[in-house]
């Protein structure tokens, strides 16, 4: 069976694209959804004056807002409806995962199966409506204390101000989870990862015309633009090589049906381990937290020699301390997320469950044993691959003034969501050919 699923995947070509009407209809619906959320992100919110805003986010960048103002696609800057973008969500949902590993109720009510998930995934949804009124409340309220050259950001301040504004950005974050949910549904891909994607590569034009606009300026030569068009390309292939790297752990169950005249024989299958298993959460949440102070001193308006601007100095982008720490916090968030996601004991016990063994491992607490210190030996490299990656950009940046701006978080997530969007459409492409084999045989049959 195994054998003929590799041949028929051998067989796909892309030409069976044009012959899946299903699948031409799933991607048609993505690409729908997709520019309706772009169209979001440019209806601005009321009570905002845009030019005034645009200049304070002007002086106040350099924290977190850059970050979430490039997993909005530009929306923060420009203040909209979907300025808060998918964020509270993957918050809530992450959140949910590691309580889900702590809470035995919810362990118990993930093990349901499909009705404790649609719990959980209710769950979810009602925090995420919590965090985004939070997060929307306090940034109504900093914009109304945010002064620029020309004024206040704020038409006319207040109550009425706070809750409009409240309602507004907490609706375009509730609309845009349940287009993330309907494009997962009736899409192809993860339509969470499919909005922050095209967030993502809808400022990619800008940042190619920043780089070419420096180049005009004669900051670097052509022959240094090559080089970091090799460079990009390079990493880009690292990602790709890392991301579908897996360190595969051979499993072997019993055979049922034994072999004519024979003993029975056994069936060798294997737990596919990634050395990335954790994805792109660590950068994002080391990032959050570690600019969480410098974003507070910049909207509060903190100036002169104290303790908070002098650590806010400290972790500024390329400061070494703000690299080194960056770097700890990546390394950390990886072994702990890996811990949430994997898990060596229920992994040992399923496979004791089923009659699997790991050749030469006695089954139950030495199984999770031996899981679990493979498990630790790829993570190290996966958690060094992420610090590679991510400081990358930062050294590039500071101290060589490489005007690398496609940064190790944004490239991450763009390289992981398209190998899974290209593996999901392969598989489907793969479907239509076995639903078309099975139709001639069927036709054969009747024959």
């Amino acid at each position: 069976m195994v054998s003929a699923v590799e041949q028929l995947a051998r067989n796909t070509n892309w030409s069976t694209l044009a012959k899946a009407s299903d699948l031409k209809r799933r991607i048609l619906f993505v690409l729908g959804a997709l520019i309706i959320y772009r169209l979001g992100t440019y209806i601005p919110v009321p009570g905002i004056d845009p030019h005034v805003w645009k200049e304070i986010f002007t002086q106040k960048s350099g924290g977190i807002l850059d970050m979430f103002n490039l997993f909005s696609g530009g929306a923060l800057q420009r203040m909209t409806v979907f300025a808060l973008n998918i964020m509270p969500y993957i918050s809530a949902s992450i959140i949910m995962q590691l309580a889900t590993s702590m809470s035995p109720r919810l362990e118990e009510m993930k093990k349901e199966g499909e009705a404790g998930r649609t719990k959980i995934n209710q769950y979810t949804r009602y925090f995420t409506v919590f965090l985004a009124s939070i997060q929307a409340y306090g940034l109504a309220v900093g914009l109304e204390s945010m002064q620029g050259p020309n004024g206040s950001a704020v038409i006319d301040p207040g109550m009425f101000f706070r809750i409009s504004t409240m309602i507004t950005i907490v609706g375009g974050t509730v609309f845009l989870m349940w287009i993330g949910e309907q494009i997962t549904q009736r899409g192809i891909g993860n339509g969470i990862s499919l909005i922050i994607f095209a967030g993502i590569v809808a400022e990619l034009p800008r940042a190619v015309a920043s780089t070419l606009e420096l180049g005009r300026q004669g900051q670097f030569n052509l022959l240094e633009l090559l080089m970091l068009v090799v460079m990009i390309t390079g990493v880009i292939a690292f990602i790709v090589f890392i991301e579908r790297a897996q360190r595969r752990v051979v499993v072997q169950y019993p055979k049922r049906q034994a072999v004519a005249g024979g003993a029975p024989q056994s069936q060798q299958n294997f737990i596919p381990l990634k050395l990335n298993t954790s994805g792109v959460i660590p950068p994002i949440f080391a990032s959050s937290l570690l600019l969480l102070p410098l974003t507070i001193v910049g909207f509060s308006g903190i100036d002169g020699g104290g303790i908070a601007s002098t650590i806010s100095r400290w972790l500024q982008h390329g400061e070494p301390l703000y690299m080194l720490m960056y770097g700890a916090l990546i390394v950390f968030f990886t072994f702990f997320y890996t811990a949430v996601v994997f898990n060596p004991e229920d992994n040992a016990d399923m496979l004791k469950r089923y009659g699997g063994f790991v050749p030469g491992i006695r089954p139950g607490k030495p199984t999770a044993e031996y899981l679990d210190h493979v498990l630790t030996r790829i993570t190290v490299i996966g958690a060094l691959y992420l610090v590679f990656i991510c400081l990358l950009p930062e050294v590039l940046i500071s101290h060589y003034n490489i005007p690398f701006y496609f940064g190790g978080t944004s490239l991450l997530i763009v390289v992981t969501v398209t190998l899974d969007t290209v593996a999901q459409v392969h598989s489907h492409m793969i479907a239509h050919q076995y639903e078309g084999l099975i139709k001639k045989s069927k036709l054969r049959g009747r024959k």
